[in-house]
């Protein structure tokens, strides 16, 4: 066995040729084939690179394919260009107080027109820096943000966001507040389409209108309200950047919860305002050293009365613009309500039924009864009803004593309504329950209480109202001892009424009070309420003759008149039956208000001319051409009749009554105004020489010489006749009209001044009479006047101004001095004609009349 050293030579090729001589010759090598690196490596790159590419058109094929799928089901956006989001409408008075809100849901929304520029700039610093650069998604916020929450990642801060202005508004209008990727890619694209099909500043003023700012308020305007009580003109540059700061997080940055963090917000705010340009950095310290002072209010102010006039405003907008537009419509409506008239109007009608209530009323009992003496009566009294009609300034006591000259009273106050209620105590008089007789039922009363016991036992409860107590007065001579807090028993009349208050020369109706209280009954008993008017239309029976030219003093026979109808022969009489005058003129008349020759009268101008009359004037459409009416037996409304005696002073001009003055549409257009006059000359480039003229264009309803005449008569019924208590005190020229209907069921006043016209009527719902000797002249005079007095009580007399033609000459006329107006020419044409005449009124009236009978 060889050695494994030894070598082994290979076997021989027994085909190799033989060996040249020599030594032999060593094998040859086989070539090595050369290595391929670079091209292992240039296909790599290839592979990967057509990997990439694969993996990059595969991707878009996919990102495609999902944003079809996304864009599929994307909502649309194309209405945000014309949203009008739902928004409170509001009622304004003449002053510009609040008077009402009318509203499906409470938001205000403002145009970006409206919104201080400085504010927008406070969100847009404090939201999105590139708002006006970019497309709706903002790469560079988006990278700030990465970095930012980069720096942040474990500190267990909120990761922050990069939504851009666009995205939040496609967010909380359209694809809602998901945390998902997919709501989020939604939202992108629909920022994109947005910047697209929208402006930027209609972007911006939906997110300023639309944004939640905390204390319930969604919009700027709403957020000013609720945290400062401000109009956003009215915010300062610290308060815009407060509010710039709350979308992040509004109840982190509560000015009354976490002051520090809110001051600490608003101070970045402001850095940021001034770094892009919107103010100075003079202008951020100054607003940096303002401490935020928050006076949040839930709602404006509104005027606490008037609420029949606000409902008539709002029946008329819902007439004249529909129920959606009128409280979804955000509508600005100005109105002609005068606050401190109307107050007055309304406390000088609750005085005049309050008084006849006392006097024709009696009283009718307690409302409720309770446990007498019982040392819960607190609880007790607290679970009675309070009886609808009941003023604010009225409480519910009941009688815990009551002794021979006094009563001893208790009722529940509690000014804040989260603290525990607190009793009081006080007395009630004898002496202040003297009108309190009781009431037997069909206007029957007892006589008057001569002990409490008469009116009140312990455990009634009752209406009453405290009376402040008053101080010791005088010196040491004649020294009136101090008055303790004392009660007054009160009571809801029964008896109702309606006032209405208006400029003659507009029309505008300056008050308005429909009944006792709105509380009691929302029937506005001065548009709603069909009644008649009595002797107060008589001067639209007598107006016609004027018309036709005959003269104030032409006489009439004021006696005994027989007429048959179908129901037989009817004998009218005078107020006074079997009272008879003679002959009489028309001042006359009218002045005592004689109902003899206003049906005289009727017969000779025709009761289709009465009728005629009526219409034209606004009182009655389509009165019955029957004498009765005459008398005033057709139905009318009080504001009907202010308007219609408004033609008279207004010099003959058609008088047609409103409530609203303008009203403009949520951007501020006025779209509908009341005062349709024109105006040559306002709207010159230049100011003229002289004033431009406003254009009446109302229609002339009659001659403006009749007007004047009827309206001397008038001023002759307060000086001399039935309406002297309608002028008592005031000093000054003021004319007007009693009226009381059969059985004394109606009392109406309706008078004027050059400046106001009053219309007054008092009356049961359901009608029936007031009590025998109840007239207008008694009861409706005196609420005239009380109205009257508060509205001019600071302007002088105003006489009326005569119209061109008016022939004024002083005569004498039942014993009185009369400055009288004729038409020129008929001056000495009066007549006092023998009895007779066909029809039993004045021979010779048919060519004065000229043929209108």
């Amino acid at each position: 066995m060889p050695s494994r050293n030894n070598r082994v030579d290979p076997p021989l090729d027994p085909n190799a040729a033989p060996h040249a001589e020599g030594p032999a010759a060593p094998p040859a090598r086989r070539p090595r084939k050369p290595r391929r690196r670079s091209s292992l490596f240039g296909g790599f790159f290839r592979i990967l690179f057509t990997l990439a590419a694969v993996g990059i058109l595969a991707g878009g094929v996919a990102a495609f394919g999902l944003y079809r799928h996304i864009a599929a089901d994307l909502p649309d956006y194309r209405w945000l260009a014309d949203y009008q989001p739902p928004q409170m409408s509001r009622i304004y008075a003449a002053d510009s107080r609040l008077l009402a809100e009318l509203a499906a849901e409470r938001r205000v929304f403002v145009p970006i027109e409206a919104i201080p520029p400085r504010l927008q700039a406070a969100f847009v610093s404090a939201e999105d820096q590139r708002f006006w650069e970019h497309h709706g998604i903002d790469p560079l916020g988006i990278l700030r943000a990465v970095i930012t929450n980069i720096e942040q990642y474990g500190t267990g801060r909120r990761m922050g966001g990069a939504s851009t202005i666009t995205q939040q508004v496609a967010k909380n209008m359209l694809v809602g507040n998901d945390r998902t990727l997919m709501r989020k890619a939604r939202e992108a694209i629909l920022a994109f389409r947005m910047e697209e099909a929208l402006p930027k500043e209609r972007i911006l003023e939906l997110y300023l209108n639309e944004i939640f700012l905390g204390y319930q308020a969604y919009g700027v305007a709403a957020a000013a309200q609720a945290y400062f009580n401000k109009g956003l003109d009215e915010l300062t540059v610290g308060e815009m950047a407060f509010l710039g700061a709350l979308p992040k997080a509004p109840n982190n940055y509560n000015p009354l919860r976490f002051p520090e963090a809110a001051r600490a917000r608003r101070d970045w705010v402001l850095d940021r305002m001034a770094e892009d340009g919107a103010i100075t950095r003079e202008e951020a310290a100054t607003a940096k050293a303002e401490p935020i002072v928050p006076r949040p209010t839930r709602r404006p102010e509104v005027v606490a009365v008037g609420q029949h006039f606000t409902e008539e405003v709002r029946r008329e907008l819902i007439s004249r613009f529909g129920p959606e537009q009128t409280t979804q419509g955000g509508l600005v409506v100005r109105t002609s309500m005068e606050p401190a008239l109307q107050a007055s109007t309304e406390a000088a009608l609750r005085n005049g039924l309050s008084a006849y209530d006392r006097r024709r009323g009696g009283f009718r009992g307690p409302v409720a009864r309770i446990s007498a003496g019982a040392a819960d009566w607190m609880p007790q009294l607290e679970a009675v009803q309070r009886p609808g009609g009941l003023l604010p300034e009225w409480r519910l006591a009941v009688a815990l004593e009551v002794r021979e000259r006094e009563a001893r009273l208790g009722w529940v106050e509690r000014p804040d309504p989260r603290s525990p209620a607190q009793p009081r105590s006080a007395l009630l008089p004898l002496e202040d329950v003297a009108w309190a007789r009781k009431a037997l039922g069909e206007g029957r009363l007892g006589p008057p209480p001569r002990r409490m016991q008469d009116v009140l036992t312990p455990g009634d409860v009752v209406a009453v109202e405290v009376l402040p107590g008053t101080p010791a007065q005088g010196g040491t001579q004649g020294r009136s001892p101090a008055r303790p807090e004392r009660l007054a028993l009160r009571q809801v009349p029964q008896i109702e009424g309606a006032v209405v208050a208006l400029d003659p020369a507009t029309g505008r109706v300056l008050a308005m009070a429909g009944g006792w209280s709105f509380d009691k009954s929302q029937f506005n008993r001065a548009t709603q309420a069909l009644r008649q008017p009595g002797s107060s239309f008589k001067p639209f029976v007598y107006l016609p003759a004027l018309e036709a030219g005959v003269p104030p003093n032409q006489r009439f026979l004021d006696g005994p008149i027989e007429i048959m109808t179908p129901q037989g022969v009817w004998r009218p009489s005078n107020y006074t039956e079997g009272s008879f005058n003679g002959y009489v003129s028309i001042r006359t008349a009218l002045e005592k208000s004689l109902n003899l020759v206003t049906i005289r009268l009727a017969q000779e101008v025709g009761m289709a001319k009465v009728a005629e009359t009526a219409a034209r004037f606004g009182v009655v459409d389509g009165l019955p051409r029957y004498l009765a009416n005459s008398l005033g037996s057709g139905e009318t409304t009080v504001l009907r009749m202010a308007a219609a005696y408004a033609g008279f002073v207004s010099g003959g001009k058609k008088v047609t009554p409103t409530f609203i003055d303008s009203v403009q549409d949520r951007r501020g257009k006025v779209i509908w105004r009341s005062d349709a006059r024109a105006c040559q000359g306002c709207d010159a480039p230049a100011p003229a020489e002289a004033p431009p003229e406003l254009q009446d264009g109302r229609p002339q309803i009659t001659d403006p010489i009749a007007a004047y005449q009827m309206v001397n008569i008038l001023t002759g019924v307060v000086q001399r006749g039935t309406g002297t208590r309608a002028g008592q005190g005031l000093n000054r020229p003021v004319a007007g009209k009693t009226g009381t209907t059969n059985d004394y069921v109606d009392n109406w006043f309706v008078g004027f001044t050059p400046d106001i016209v009053v219309a007054v009527w008092l009356g049961f719902d359901e009608p029936h009479s007031l009590g025998k000797g109840e007239t207008g002249g008694q009861n409706a005079t005196v609420v005239f006047r009380e109205v009257l007095a508060a509205a001019l009580k600071d302007s002088p007399p105003v006489p009326f101004r005569a119209p061109p033609g008016v022939a004024l000459v002083r005569l004498q006329d039942g014993g009185a001095t009369i400055m009288e107006a004729f038409r020129p020419g008929t001056e000495n044409s009066a007549q006092a004609p023998a009895e007779g005449g066909g029809r039993g009124t004045a021979a010779g009236l048919d060519q004065g009349l000229g043929g209108l009978y």
